[in-house]
């Protein structure tokens, strides 16, 4: 099989070895377009709609070519079909991608820009990226959705982001044009390839752990940011690894930690909680990264895949830590919180017996009473925090 990448310039962009290949290919798959653009007739075969690579690897032991966008392990067909070929089952040929052709349209550096692939994702997930200055290139549907884009951007505060709409690029009929995104007019058609943004407005999401309590929906069941912060900072999330978050409440502990690059498991129990987890994991864009699962443990425990790092923000006993315990590997990180005067001697033995930090924190905060102010304390809560 050889994977072949083809721009809008059509055979002419190709080198010799991808006209080789698709001289010589029984069965040529790919989109509508790139079948054209090709100029392959009788031994084309459009892509399955929706997209099934199996299709293809029906061909398999036979010269076949597929055919996609600029590059087509990024956002592409490359890696979906490779990751069920063997080493020697295939070739590749690469044209530019959509993102380095924006970037070579607009003069920027592509090692600083966000690049993303929205044609069938929510907005949201530009969220985790916006900031003052940021370049973000998006690649979406068709000029319609840059048009709801648009829309989408003006009413989280971004309205006044530049905005390029690219289409056609590297071809005859290539467009380029900027617009401010609140006053964006929607003129660019159906074949539109990526938009490019140059972000202005509020400030966006700050790096540091514990955010803002008031951008989580909530029943009151959340980890106040103070003590978030001191938990993931325990937690110490890396890009790629997994969180069980049991008793997750409002999920914001799996939010920030998905933030950091990893995804998260949410248990919760109580129906309306793991709502607002939805409608909170949709809010910052990462629906993607957190799964969320309604139950109890340890019922719920043989379903889960193998953690890296567990929280336990309430309700803990020593029934739960037993089948918890029991079913992670040496080396997961376990932290949990208690603010029962029963969870906290439970920790302490815990403590006693597995080692770990165990810590209590004790928070208070400034109110008026009166004319003037006071402090009010919130309940102490007790960390404790362990290696596997």
């Amino acid at each position: 099989m050889t994977i072949i990448g083809i721009g809008e310039d059509g055979l002419a962009g190709l080198s010799d070895a991808s006209r080789k290949a698709l001289d010589n290919a029984e069965t040529v798959f790919g989109g509508e377009r790139h079948l054209a653009l090709a100029g392959i007739t009788d031994r084309g075969r459009a892509w399955p709609v929706p997209f099934d690579v199996d299709i293809v690897l029906g061909c398999r032991g036979r010269t076949t070519v597929v055919l996609a966008s600029g590059d087509p392990f990024w956002h592409g067909a490359g890696g979906s079909l490779v990751e069920k070929l063997q080493a020697g089952e295939w070739v590749a040929h690469s044209a530019p991608s959509a993102f380095s052709l924006v970037a070579a349209r607009l003069g920027w550096r592509l090692e600083n820009v966000v690049c993303l692939g929205l044609h069938a994702a929510p907005f949201e997930r530009l969220v985790p990226h916006l900031s003052r200055d940021a370049r973000i290139i998006c690649l979406v549907r068709d000029g319609k959705a840059a048009a709801d884009l648009a829309r989408w951007l003006t009413e989280h505060g971004w309205g006044a982001s530049a905005m390029w709409t690219l289409s056609a690029l590297g071809g005859p009929r290539e467009s380029i044009a900027q617009h401010r995104a609140d006053s964006y007019a929607g003129d660019s058609g159906d074949s539109l390839v990526a938009v490019a943004l140059e972000v202005r407005g509020t400030q966006g999401l700050a790096r540091s752990s514990g955010l803002p309590d008031a951008l989580f929906m909530h029943d009151g069941q959340l980890t106040k940011r103070p003590v978030r912060a001191l938990a993931l900072s325990a937690l110490a999330p890396r890009p790629g690894e997994r969180l069980w978050d049991i008793g997750a409440g409002s999920g914001s502990i799996s939010i920030e930690w998905a933030l950091c690059g990893g995804t998260a498991v949410a248990v919760e129990v109580r129906g309306e909680r793991a709502t607002n987890i939805r409608s909170n994991a949709a809010s910052f864009g990462l629906t993607h990264r957190i799964t969320i699962v309604e139950g109890e443990v340890p019922g719920i425990l043989p379903e889960l895949a193998a953690p890296d790092a567990v929280f336990i923000g309430g309700g803990l006993d020593a029934d739960m830590f037993d089948a918890i315990w029991s079913r992670i590997a040496p080396g997961t990180r376990l932290v949990a919180h208690a603010v029962t005067l029963e969870t906290e001697a439970l920790l302490s033995d815990l403590n006693q017996r597995h080692g770990g930090e165990l810590m209590r924190v004790e928070i208070a905060q400034a109110e008026p009473l009166g004319r003037y102010r006071a402090w009010k304390a919130a309940r102490p809560i007790v960390q404790w925090s362990v290696i596997r």
